[in-house]
């Protein structure tokens, strides 16, 4: 009868313990989910930048492809010196300073405009998405840790849900007031006098000045917000400091595989959006700019419905299967892409989106699954796998030269037939 007696009150203490937790990780967590935002906005003008700097810097696929080499090339740099900060500062310290580097980045656009060089515009890319590094190494790991293990995948999903939106967000803006939607053909361009040659250029270099200062400023303020917020540490920073050696982890299968997995994964995602609007320009002869880019908001805001239906479907059906199911999907819509013509292939690629949306943070949770003491390593390097995106984008761009923007979505085909092996084959959950 003792015995019954007290088993009540220890579930009352628990419920109230549960109840104190979920209202301190309240306020982190919806600021965390805003970073998601940030970072969303800032990875898809990248995509409007491939259009716009081929045409101000008259630059091939490839070269024009280097943006997205910059911008993860900053994040593969790094990512393991945001694991090693936050090991020794904690998740808040890792956030303001991704936030100030984003910051510094989005501000160096100005110069790099005034003084029309490209290199400059790449070197703003890569500072940006060095501050990202400590974002994402810091921000995903924390969101699965701020709350029940058996609901990681499932929050973590739910937080990146709000990616999609800073994503179409920073379409929009390059839609609006980046693209002039003045594009002239090479004979054209050959017929304009140097000095209306020379005006035009820098017309479309310095479009992105303004677009990029507000970035800077709005980043600044939420960097002050967070720096008066009080973050509540997490289990794995209070149980061990314990040192777990790169060696551990990679010895470690279903880890070792979710690294090269995301390496292909972000490839595919960064290779199918930076080559759309060249994809439906040329699919349909005549497509403008600002039109093609129409096609790439779709594509987002599928995105974006596939991350919540996704999330939904978690509950009912575990991750990896899936996103392989998904994957399979996303493999016969890229091959429609390869051999439809006119809108077919947009539409096919368009409707990829939906199914990529759970991908990447499913990798993420399935890789960092079990890793305890191991995961801000675990996660920064799941971050330096974003380095698929330069490239394999890259590659892609180096294929469509030679042989068109169709014949390069093997690339990305490839790559998810990579997501597919490992949801059915590679995950611990298998």
């Amino acid at each position: 009868m003792a015995q019954m007696g007290i088993t009540p009150k220890a579930n009352s203490l628990d419920e109230s313990a549960n109840i104190q937790n979920k209202g301190k990780y309240l306020i982190p967590l919806i600021l965390i989910t805003c970073l998601f935002f940030l970072w969303g906005a800032a990875n898809n003008l990248n995509d409007i930048l491939i259009k716009q700097f081929k045409k101000a810097f008259e630059l091939s696929d490839f070269q024009s492809g280097l943006v997205q080499s910059a911008f993860y090339f900053g994040y593969f740099v790094l990512a393991m010196p945001a694991a090693i900060f936050m090991r020794k500062r904690g998740y808040k310290a890792g956030i303001l300073l991704g936030l100030s580097l984003y910051a510094v980045g989005a501000l160096l656009f100005y110069p790099a405009a005034e003084s029309r060089s490209y290199g400059f515009f790449l070197f703003a890319l890569f500072v940006i998405a060095s501050g990202l590094a400590f974002l994402e190494t810091a921000a995903n790991p924390y969101v699965a840790a701020l709350g029940s293990p058996k609901t990681a995948a499932f929050r973590l999903n739910l937080a990146q849900s709000f990616n999609p939106i800073g994503s179409i967000v920073g379409i929009l803006i390059g839609q609006r007031f980046i693209f002039s939607g003045v594009e002239y053909s090479k004979e054209q361009l050959s017929k304009i006098s140097p000095t209306e040659l020379e005006n035009y250029y820098a017309t479309e270099a310095s479009a992105v000045q303004i677009p990029y200062l507000i970035i800077g400023i709005i980043v600044i303020s939420f960097m002050v917000f967070i720096w008066f917020t009080k973050f509540p540490s997490v289990a794995e920073e209070e149980v061990s400091t314990e040192k777990v050696s790169l060696k551990t982890l990679f010895g470690i299968k279903h880890f070792r595989l979710a690294v090269i997995t995301q390496f292909f994964y972000v490839g595919a995602q960064v290779g199918v959006w930076s080559y759309l609007i060249r994809y439906a320009q040329n699919a349909v002869t005549g497509m403008s700019e600002k039109d093609a880019a129409t096609y790439l908001t779709y594509s987002l805001v599928i995105f974006m419905i596939g991350r919540f239906v996704g999330t939904a479907l978690l509950k009912y059906v575990q991750s990896n299967r899936l996103m392989g199911f998904y994957a399979i999907a996303c493999i016969i819509l890229v091959g429609i892409s390869i051999v439809s013509t006119q809108y077919v292939g947009i539409w096919a690629l368009v409707a990829t989106s939906f199914f990529m949306s759970i991908m990447f943070p499913t990798i993420f949770t399935l890789g960092l699954d079990g890793l305890g003491e191991g995961s801000k390593l675990g996660a920064s390097l799941l971050v330096m796998a974003i380095i698929g995106g330069a490239v394999l984008t890259a590659m892609m761009g180096y294929v469509s030269d030679l042989h068109g923007i169709k014949i390069a979505q093997i690339v990305p085909v490839i790559c998810f037939g990579v997501v597919a092996f490992y949801s059915f084959r590679g995950s611990k959950s298998v």
